[in-house]
């Protein structure tokens, strides 16, 4: 190789001397005391007709940098980056496989990479090392990466997490974060390298999504986990549970909380282990105690009790035989205009022995309701015992108001006691009576199972800034069109 530059270098300076019409050992100085200089035309100087350019190229893209010359003579074209030499003529000076000269002197490299920017200089080997300069700059798709690596951050209930991801290329990406796993789609959450969470708690925990973009093809992005570390949560999906004995009851709590919580199960204060007749299953977050073939002694207060190395939490579920609370299914007006037909269901293992209803006459306009006094009904259910649990039953309340609102509870009890009260339950008279039909004051008990479907059961009518009356007409005018 440095033979070849020496013999570049003696071409270089040859050129340069047969220029201007002088060779080693002639022993003029002066071209024009020259008589063969007098009588030769003058030289035309060569010069460049490409023009620089800034090229912007994709990381592994090729790119071609023109070079065009006229004249050139017997002049030496060389391409430059910085001090290096890549070509000399028609010659490739550099060792890298991906540069090529094209039609003639245009330069060529294919599969660019980030190194390859910066200035490159085509060069016209005369006297006055005229240049053309391009500048290249690689554009780099962006890459992003997670800090901690594992994607994994730890935090304790109530700190502070912070979440990091760092990103790369050219430009500089802008980076972006959002919750993957969240209820409510992938919302925006920040802006920057950095997710910053105060005050942290178990809904926080899950998946944040760290987004990196800077135009040059698609976003990228990587996934963090946050984990917060946190006393045990309990919720209940009853806390008060019907029973029957010889019946099977199920108890069911959920426990939310990391650091594997430790789950058992109370009746009073004893701690409760499986038996022939009671199991204990766990079923992801949920926890189940069963007990087959309910005894007396069943009956009465059980909690669910969750502890981790951060805290313990209880909630407390009751079994009773009872009857449980009364479901109304009612639709929410009346056909008449001075009597109402209420229709519920109570759950019951033992015999219904008593019911108690309870109805009043709600005052109301548009800026206030004000409730009138409790009417008391006693009622005694039919003697004879149901095949199931679940009974419906009906009772005609009569010498209403017509075009008023009406509100009702109603309670039950056999042999182990009266139920909790029942939701409060409102209807609606007319002020004009449907077609005639037989009413009849009537108190029944049907049992039903699975088969059974809740009775035209409606949300109730809202009346807040407009008038009962207005209501009442337009829910009758409903009913007669669906009596059509």
């Amino acid at each position: 190789m440095a033979g070849f530059v020496c013999h570049i270098l003696l071409f270089f300076l040859f050129t340069r001397e047969t220029a201007y019409g002088t060779s080693f050992g002639n022993s003029l100085s002066d071209p024009l005391l020259d008589p063969d200089f007098i009588d030769s035309p003058p030289m035309v100087q060569p010069k460049f007709t490409s023009r620089s350019q800034s090229v912007r190229a994709v990381i592994g893209d090729t790119i071609t940098l023109p070079c065009e010359v006229e004249n050139l003579g017997r002049n030496i074209l060389l391409w430059r980056r910085g001090s290096a030499v890549v070509t000399a003529a028609n010659l490739i000076i550099t060792r890298d496989t991906r540069f090529k000269l094209l039609e003639g002197y245009s330069l060529q490299i294919k599969n660019v990479r980030p190194q390859d920017a910066g200035d490159y200089n085509c060069q016209i080997g005369d006297h006055d090392n005229r240049d053309l300069v391009h500048t290249v700059e690689i554009l780099v798709p962006p890459s992003v990466r997670s800090n901690p690596e594992t994607g994994h951050v730890t935090v304790r209930k109530g700190g502070t997490a912070t979440l990091e991801c760092k990103a790369s290329g050219n430009p500089v990406p802008s980076i972006s974060w959002t919750r993957k796993d969240s209820i409510h789609g992938s919302p925006h959450l920040s802006e920057g390298p950095t997710l910053t969470l105060e005050n942290v708690n178990r809904q926080d925990s899950g998946t944040y999504r760290c987004y990196a973009d800077n135009g040059i093809r698609e976003p990228v992005f990587v996934d963090m986990q946050l984990i917060v570390l946190s006393p045990p949560e309990i919720t209940v999906e009853k806390s008060w549970v019907h029973a029957g004995e010889g019946y099977e009851a199920q108890l069911v709590c959920t426990v939310h909380g990391d650091a594997n919580p430790e789950v058992m199960w109370y009746q009073d204060s004893f701690l409760l282990h499986p038996n022939d007749r009671r199991t204990m299953d766990t079923r992801g977050e949920k926890h189940y105690l069963t007990v087959r073939n309910v005894r007396a002694s069943d009956f009465g207060n059980y909690s669910c009790v969750a502890e981790n190395s951060l805290g313990r939490a209880k909630k407390y579920i009751e079994v009773s035989g009872r009857p449980g609370p009364a479901q109304f299914h009612s639709p929410m007006y009346s056909r008449y205009r001075e009597m109402y037909n209420l229709t519920w269901s109570i759950e019951s293992f033992p015999l219904i022995e008593e019911i108690r209803l309870l109805y009043r006459k709600l005052m109301m306009n548009e800026t206030f309701q004000h409730p009138g006094r409790w009417h008391d009904i006693i009622l005694n259910p039919p003697s004879t015992r149901s095949e199931s649990f679940r009974h419906i039953m009906t009772y005609t309340i009569k010498g209403l108001d017509p075009n008023s609102v009406y509100e009702t509870i109603v309670q039950a009890k056999n042999r182990y006691g009266w139920n909790e009260v029942s939701d409060i339950f409102q209807f609606y008279t007319l002020s004009t009576d449907m077609p005639n039909e037989d009413v009849e004051q009537t108190l029944g008990s049907t049992a039903y199972g699975n088969n059974f479907r809740a009775l035209n059961h409606c949300p109730r009518l809202q009346t807040d800034g407009m008038p009962g009356a207005i209501l009442l007409s337009l829910a009758a005018a409903v009913w007669r069109l669906v009596r059509k």
